[in-house]
């Protein structure tokens, strides 16, 4: 997975409901190929959720549409539902109270409510091999 494309996964896990619910689906059917990745991934979404960077970052463009995102996921309870994943998958609590500059990136993710026409990034749709027996 090139750093867009982890970008581009933690963007959507942390706004897209969709994605979150997916990646929570493959974790309690444990259909997940790498979970260390995917907590990594979950990390970069809940820094996407801190305060805004005072400088540093991208563009005011990029910045701008970091905060829209950022009040319209407090709607769907994104925040409290990565907190929870991130404690179901034991990982270490943040330090950061505020987001990387060099996480503030112009990019897109799909509206909620529209089929998305990206297929999910590839650690999601990985699964471990079945156990003959």
């Amino acid at each position: 997975m090139t750093e867009r494309e982890r970008l581009q996964c933690a963007y959507e896990l942390a706004f897209h409901p969709p994605r979150l619910h997916e990646a929570w689906d493959r974790i309690k059917r444990d259909a997940v190929g790498d979970r260390e990745q995917l907590g990594q991934l979950l990390d970069l979404a809940l820094l996407l959720h801190q305060a805004l960077p005072e400088g540093g970052y991208a563009s005011q463009r990029a910045l701008n549409r970091l905060a829209l995102y950022q009040a319209k996921a407090r709607a769907f309870g994104m925040v409290r539902f990565l907190r929870n994943i991130r404690r179901h998958l034991r990982r270490p609590p943040l330090d950061d109270r505020v987001v990387p500059a060099h996480l503030v990136r112009d990019i897109a993710v799909p509206q909620i409510g529209r089929v998305s026409a990206r297929k999910p990034p590839k650690i999601l749709i990985q699964r471990r091999p079945m156990e003959n027996g």
